[in-house]
C-alpha cells in the first residue's frame, strides 16, 4: 500500500504542478496581459510563445520604461511617440496634393492642434487632422512594434502549429484575432515565431478573419538593438528609418511645429 500511496501522491503533485505551471503561463509572469486580453479564450502555448518573444526583445520591463520612439514609416511619415504620456508628433506629405502637414497631439485625449501646408487648422479641419493622427500613429506604430502589443486588450492568441516561412526556415505560428477594439478589429494576423531566433521575422495579414488566405505577407527582419529594446526595420519591399529610442528629447519637440533635430547615439549590433 505505501507504493500505491507514494505513487497517488506524485501523481497529484504532477497533476498539481502541471495545473500551477499553465495559470503561471496563463497570468504572464513577468508579462502580465493588459486588461481585456482573451485569457480564457487563448491558447498557453500562444501565451508562452508571446512570453517568450517579449523576453528576447528585451524584456516587459525595458518596453514598459521605454519613454520616446522615433521613426519613418516606409519614407512617407515620420513619427515622435511619449510612450509614457501619448504625446505624438506626425509629419509628411499628402501624395496628392504635395502639401506638408503636422499633426501635435494627446492619443489619449485627442487634444491637439495641426497644420497643412504650413497653416494652422481650426474647427472641422482640426478634428479631421488629428483624427489622421490617430490613424496614422495606430496604423504605423503597428507595424514597428507589433510583437510588443501580442497580449493587448481584445486580442486572442491561438497557436495554429509549425510551418516554414517564405525563407525556409521553421516558425511556430500564433494567430492573432480582436474584438472590440482598434478601427478593423475585422482583421486576423499570423505572426510567424522563427525557431532559431525566438522572434517573430513574419507575418500574414487577412483583411477579415474568416478569410483562408491573406491579402499579404512580409518579413520583420533586420532586428536591432535600440536603447534597451530590439526593433524590426526590414518589411520586405518597405521598410522603417530613422528608428531611434532616446531617455530625453526637447520639450518643443511635442508641442511646437518649430523643427528639432533628434540624435542618439544608437546602438546598431544584432541581438545575440
Amino acid at each position: 500500500m505505501r507504493c500505491l500511496s507514494d505513487s497517488l501522491r506524485i501523481s497529484r503533485w504532477c497533476s498539481t504542478l502541471t495545473l500551477l505551471t499553465a495559470v503561471a503561463a496563463l497570468a504572464g509572469g513577468d508579462n502580465p496581459p493588459a486588461d481585456g486580453f482573451d485569457v480564457s479564450g487563448s491558447d498557453a502555448r500562444a501565451i508562452a510563445l508571446a512570453d517568450s518573444v517579449m523576453e528576447r526583445m528585451g524584456g516587459r520591463k525595458a518596453w514598459d520604461d521605454t519613454r520616446f520612439i522615433t521613426w519613418k514609416f516606409f519614407g512617407r511619415r515620420s513619427h515622435v511617440w511619449d510612450k509614457h504620456t501619448g504625446d505624438i508628433r506626425v509629419e509628411g506629405v499628402e501624395r496628392e496634393s504635395g502639401n506638408t502637414y503636422l499633426i501635435l497631439m494627446n492619443l489619449h485625449s485627442m487634444n491637439g492642434r495641426a497644420w497643412l501646408a504650413g497653416k494652422e487648422a481650426t474647427g472641422e479641419e482640426l478634428d479631421a487632422m488629428l483624427d489622421r493622427g490617430e490613424a496614422a500613429w495606430i496604423n504605423d506604430s503597428y507595424w514597428l512594434v507589433m510583437p510588443y502589443k501580442l497580449k493587448d486588450s481584445g486580442v486572442t492568441l491561438t497557436y495554429v502549429g509549425e510551418q516554414k516561412m517564405e525563407d525556409g526556415r521553421l516558425a511556430d505560428i500564433v494567430r492573432l484575432t480582436f474584438t472590440g477594439v482598434g478601427r478593423t478589429p475585422e482583421n486576423k494576423y499570423h505572426v510567424a515565431i522563427a525557431r532559431d531566433s525566438g522572434l517573430v521575422e513574419q507575418w500574414a495579414f487577412f483583411a477579415d478573419a474568416d478569410d483562408a488566405e491573406p491579402r499579404f505577407r512580409t518579413p520583420w527582419h533586420d532586428w536591432k538593438r535600440h536603447g534597451n529594446i530590439l526593433l524590426s526595420a526590414n518589411r520586405g519591399d518597405n521598410g522603417h528609418t530613422h528608428i531611434a529610442v532616446l531617455d530625453k528629447i526637447p520639450e518643443t519637440v511635442l508641442t511646437s511645429p518649430e523643427q528639432v533635430e533628434l540624435t542618439t547615439p544608437e546602438i546598431e549590433n544584432e541581438p545575440e
